[in-house]
């Protein structure tokens, strides 16, 4: 199980220090100021069973978000951390990354639109039951799979355009530190040992404060499967003995290896300490994992409340499926698939019209809707630049019309996204901003007629892209003829000054070509200038008597 740690930049001593030590260049500082506030803010040592939620302390983010611990919106306080669970590193599928691109969507609305700066760190698990089988089947490293995987998952990370982690930490190189979180839990009282040596976490200890995230009515139900040396059903392993063939670490109950769900909290904790502002997932992952985690680091750490907010985001369907997609039912799509129908961006925009916390349909008709939404708002992109850079000529805009609806946009993007990430709210004002700018920018140039282009403000951003790509291949095929050796185009536009003389014979009437094209477009109102070995390009209006032949 691999999850994702980010932190804003009010960060106590210890991250600090944990920053430090990874990038020795890069120094971060914090006042003893916020530390003891941290530290008077701090819970109280569990002493009753409760299931009441702590509003907590801390930076006001302007945000209301729906907290799986409640079951309904709250006020975004932050502090310090957020921690983002994934799904196991060995199942590199398109269902998992899509929880990711979900979550980075989120993070990048809390940076780049709440100016809530982000330190991201993410913990990846390198060695677990399956990575082990696959290894054993085919007689190699099981360290060596996970290696393979994990270049896999960056891959696809970067493939799908997620920001990239502050730094990896993987669950083998923090193996001390997990042994003395569990013997801590066992000192508090809340796990015991086995005669096969395994280490349960002891559900009954924490009475009705197990169950946080879910209803558990019964002692049976919900359980993870343990065999007869559990006192409950519900227990949970901490540390797993040792089988025959398996990778195993030394500890204080013999050979053996971690549980899944300890691993996230122990360097969770060694991190970020005993309170957790947000922690996310996959809502697949509520039970049993968030759960487990909640329980182990409350009882680590002897307080009411570990996590002050759990985000989960809905699964990934396929249309007509009521099952997530799964490895298991055959029910995938890989990213390399995906990418070859596909880009990042039409996936990221499928995302953003769906709330986070919905389950997604996936289908041909929704990533279609996708690609137009993408393709109207790159059109509308292309003609609100060509009509500032006066390449578009259209009737009279009406400006301060467009300003206020842009500052009624920013006002009504802002509040959807505050109001639970609402990314479909945000793409609906979006996009009646689009529609209100096409209605002005509506062109009237003759050319687009000529061309056989609808005056549609969406047709004046391909008129755009079309003449810009006809510009720059005459540009590459008229430094080819003037150049004096046979050199690529990319290597005449990396030259500096190339040198220059009259065309050879044979490319002569490339050049004739060149000038040619130059001289009909103007009349269509496109003046090209050659400068050297580039050109540029503006609309110009028609002569008159021009115009007068064409009216």
């Amino acid at each position: 199980a691999s999850f994702t740690v980010f932190a804003t930049m009010r960060p106590c001593l210890t991250l600090v220090r944990y920053a430090n030590s990874l990038r020795p260049n890069c120094r971060l500082n914090v006042s003893s100021e916020l530390c003891r506030t941290r530290k008077a803010t701090s819970r109280t040592v569990c002493s009753e069973t409760r299931k009441r939620w702590i509003k907590p302390a801390g930076f006001d983010t302007g945000i209301k978000t729906f907290n799986s611990l409640t079951k309904q919106k709250e006020p975004l306080f932050v502090f310090l951390s957020w921690v983002c669970c994934a799904c196991l590193i060995s199942l590199l599928l398109f269902l998992i990354l899509s929880s990711y691109v979900r979550f980075d969507i989120l993070q990048r609305i809390l940076t780049r639109l709440f100016g809530i700066n982000v330190t991201h760190v993410m913990v990846i698990t390198d060695i677990d039951d399956k990575i082990i089988k696959r290894g054993l089947e085919e007689n190699i490293s099981p360290f060596v799979i996970a290696r393979m995987y994990e270049e896999e998952f960056k891959k696809d990370m970067l493939a799908l355009k997620v920001l990239p982690p502050f730094a990896y930490m993987r669950v083998t190189e923090n193996i001390p530190g997990i042994v003395a979180f569990i013997e801590r839990i066992i000192r508090n009282g809340h796990a015991y040992t086995t005669g096969q040596g395994d280490v349960y976490f002891d559900t009954q200890s924490i009475g009705s404060r197990y169950g946080k995230l879910v209803n558990l009515s019964g002692a049976g139900e919900l359980g993870e499967p343990g065999g007869g040396a559990k006192k409950d059903l519900r227990d949970f392993v901490l540390w797993k003995a040792s089988k025959p063939l398996e990778p195993y670490w030394e500890s204080p109950w013999g050979r053996g290896r971690p549980g899944w769900h300890i691993e996230c909290s122990t360097i969770a904790s060694s991190v970020f300490g005993s309170q957790l502002d947000i922690h996310s997932g996959g809502i697949d992952l509520a039970f049993p994992h968030h759960e487990n985690e909640i329980a182990q680091c409350e009882a680590y750490h002897k307080c009411d409340q570990w996590g002050n907010y759990f985000l989960h985001s809905g699964h990934l369907h396929l249309k007509g499926s009521t099952e997530k997609m799964s490895k298991s039912l055959r029910n995938y799509i890989t990213i390399k698939d995906f990418l070859k129908s596909y880009t990042a961006n039409e996936f990221r925009l499928f995302c953003l019209l769906t709330k986070y916390r919905s389950a997604i349909d996936y289908s041909a008709a929704s990533m279609n809707e996708a690609q137009s939404t993408l393709a109207s708002l790159s059109a509308f992109m292309h003609s609100t630049q060509a009509y500032i850079q006066g390449h578009l000529q259209c009737q009279p805009v009406q400006e301060a019309f467009l300003w206020e609806r842009l500052a009624a946009t920013r006002t009504n993007v802002r509040a959807g996204l505050a109001d639970d990430f609402d990314t479909p709210k945000a793409m609906d004002a979006i996009m009646s901003l689009v529609h209100h700018s096409n209605c002005q920018l509506q062109p009237v140039s003759k050319m687009s007629c000529r061309l056989g282009f609808s005056h549609a403000a969406d047709s004046s951003g391909v008129l755009h892209n079309v003449v810009e790509q006809l510009v720059r291949f005459r540009s590459e095929v008229r430094n080819f003829t003037l150049s004096v050796e046979d050199r690529s185009p990319q290597d005449l536009q990396a030259s500096a000054s190339p040198q220059r003389q009259k065309p050879r014979p044979d490319r002569a009437p490339l050049l004739q070509a060149c000038d040619a094209l130059r001289k009909d477009l103007m009349p269509l109102g496109v003046q090209i200038r050659d400068r050297g070995t580039t050109s540029t390009w503006e609309i110009t209006q028609q002569p008159r008597d021009n115009r007068d032949k064409d009216s």
